[in-house]
């Protein structure tokens, strides 16, 4: 059950940061759910360097947060890489 509820909010997490970083006409849900559970890891380990790095065993907004954040970094990476420059 834990997978398919990372599936899903990562789906979200990936739409919604795709959405701000205007990158959604470009993807589609499989890249969304894709970039939302990467950007988790991301946000996962960029907030464990400010010491508020969430658990898997606990369901936390600091969490959904930094999952966001790691999210839009990736898509910011990713335009950097594609383009030469973040949007």
């Amino acid at each position: 059950m834990g997978i398919i509820v990372a599936i899903i909010v990562g789906g979200i997490i990936g739409w919604l940061a795709s959405i701000v970083m205007r990158t959604d006409a470009q993807q589609g849900i499989l890249l969304n759910i894709v970039v939302g559970i990467i950007g988790s890891f991301i946000g996962n380990v960029v907030g464990g360097m400010f010491g508020y790095a969430s658990t898997l065993t606990a369901w936390s907004p600091i969490g959904l947060l930094w999952s966001f954040i790691g999210a839009c970094i990736l898509l910011a990476l990713i335009n950097l890489a594609r383009r030469g420059r973040v949007r």
